[in-house]
């Protein structure tokens, strides 16, 4: 202890100046209360401290952390013992002999073989002079506890007080963040079930990725960390990637086929028509064959016959070849040219006018080579970024979420300059996009909930991976780190059921 009164007292001064700077810059509430207690004892020279603060709701104090006590949480009611005391009066207690004072607790230091002995505890009050807990220290290691001591200590509760405020606050910021997150996504799967669980799986997959990358200690990555601030700021991008989504028009969000289903059925009811009228057109033959009796009558009509069912057969193999080529999957080949085959085809209305067995449109759709969509929509789907990244932007994120709209806005960018919306190139392309591009593409390829494509295993699935590396569109040490790290195993028991 420094000997000079004078100078011992800038000390503490100094201390407690330095002590509310750290209590100002510490927003985990955790680390926080750990931070307040080790400083207090320090500069307290106590040998324990501890600190409680006020549930109302349950009128208790309540601590996760106390020196010495090796437990999870401490309740107290409160008007009980020393704090409890404090808290209900808002007075300071200074005991220089503890086992003398009727308030104290003696149950505490026979279970844990500790002899208190001095007690200094003052209560923590906010703004409005409200008690919001109390800060308590035990055992001045040379006397008792003075009135500077408890001048000290007050100012020491003060500024504990205005930062555990603003740590409280701070996490009620965050909660409302994801509640707003959360409700955002549910927001996003209400439109398009087929993708449900997409938006959590791919978060998982990308946050998994950003820590195997901390990991890594050789290769391009060796220097790249992610402190935890921007593995909130991935989570939270890649939970709301697909956003933009709800400004897709849901009929072509949900599209599983090459004709929407309503089309389908007016193409299903059109070769019904066709088949009437073929039988019509039959059945007037053979009612003017019947009338004329001539010779081979019954020959004849036999053959109208066989060439109905044989008019009818054909039509029957154009509707299921139809059928088939409506389905998301490649046409074989000479695909094409029968669909402008069956389009060119045309039958004589009841009205008398002359229709194509298959409209122009849905001729044209159902020659889509691959996927369901058309040109068009699939413009349309690829908007949901942009509508992601201008819904984004409107929000008015913190210093440490700032780029959660960049982020989001590319992850559908590649490599080669191939993607999407902005044609990016690589290290044009953030790598925390880069990240999510690539589990956004394993879990789509895996998900067994969408009616457009059988979900593969993931060993295929990381084969694809490697095709998308050779292709130039995915950073191929980003897809090593994630097949060797094991990120893909980490929602394999997420998926809904095939």
């Amino acid at each position: 202890m420094n000997p000079n009164p004078l100078e011992a007292r800038v000390e503490k001064l100094t201390a407690l100046l330095e002590v509310g700077k750290a209590m100002a810059s510490e927003r985990n509430l955790d680390r926080l209360l750990q931070l307040i207690l080790s400083d207090v004892t320090k500069v307290m020279e106590a040998d324990r401290s501890s600190l409680f603060l006020v549930d109302r709701e349950r009128n208790e104090l309540w601590s996760k952390i106390a020196q010495g006590l090796e437990v999870r949480e401490i309740r107290i009611k409160i008007g009980m013992g020393i704090s409890g005391y404090v808290a209900q009066t808002g007075k300071t207690v200074n005991i220089q002999d503890a086992y003398n004072d009727p308030r104290f607790n003696q149950e505490t230091d026979r279970r844990t073989g500790y002899r208190t002995e001095t007690i200094l505890c003052v209560p923590m009050q906010n703004k409005l002079d409200e008690v919001i807990g109390v800060l308590q220290v035990l055992n001045k290691r040379d006397g008792a506890f003075t009135q500077e001591d408890e001048d000290l200590l007050l100012a020491l509760s003060s500024q504990a007080a205005v930062a555990i405020e603003n740590a409280i606050l701070y996490e009620d910021i965050q909660k409302l963040f994801g509640g707003f997150i959360k409700a955002s996504v549910y927001a996003i799967e209400s439109r398009d079930p087929t993708t449900s669980g997409h938006s959590e799986r791919v978060a998982i997959l990308t946050v998994g990725l950003a820590e195997q990358v901390d990991r890594v200690d050789f290769g391009a990555y060796a220097d790249i960390t992610f402190s935890a601030e921007d593995m909130r700021e991935l989570r939270y991008a890649s939970l709301l990637h697909d956003f933009g989504k709800v400004g897709v028009r849901e009929p072509v969000l949900v599209k599983a086929n090459k004709l929407y289903p309503y089309h389908l059925d007016i193409v299903a009811a059109r070769f019904k028509l066709i088949k009437k009228t073929l039988e019509t057109t039959y059945l007037q033959k053979k009612l003017g064959l019947a009338l004329t009796l001539g010779p081979g009558y019954h020959r004849d009509l036999a053959a109208l016959d066989d060439e109905l069912q044989r008019r009818l057969a054909e039509v029957d193999d154009q509707l299921n070849f139809i059928l088939e080529a409506n389905k998301p999957t490649v046409l074989p080949p000479g695909g094409f040219e029968r669909i402008q085959e069956i389009a060119a085809n045309s039958f004589v209305d009841v009205d008398g006018t002359k229709v194509p067995f298959l409209s122009t449109k849905d001729a044209e759709n159902l020659c889509i080579g691959k996927g369901s969509l058309n040109l068009q929509e699939r413009l349309e789907i690829e908007s949901h970024v942009t509508h992601s990244y201008r819904f984004l932007r409107q929000i008015p994120w913190t210093k440490d979420l700032r780029r959660i709209p960049t982020i989001a806005y590319a992850h559908h960018e590649k490599l080669n300059g191939r993607g999407y919306p902005n044609a990016l190139r690589g290290d044009g392309i953030p790598l925390q996009a880069k990240m999510m591009a690539i589990c956004d593409v394993y879990d789509a390829l895996t998900a067994s909930d969408r009616p457009y494509k059988r979900a593969l295993p993931p060993e295929q699935a990381l084969d694809v991976l490697g095709m998308e590396v050779k292709d130039g569109t995915l950073d191929g040490e980003l897809v090593r780190i994630f097949t060797e790290g094991k990120v893909w195993a980490l929602t394999v028991g997420m998926r809904p059921a095939a």
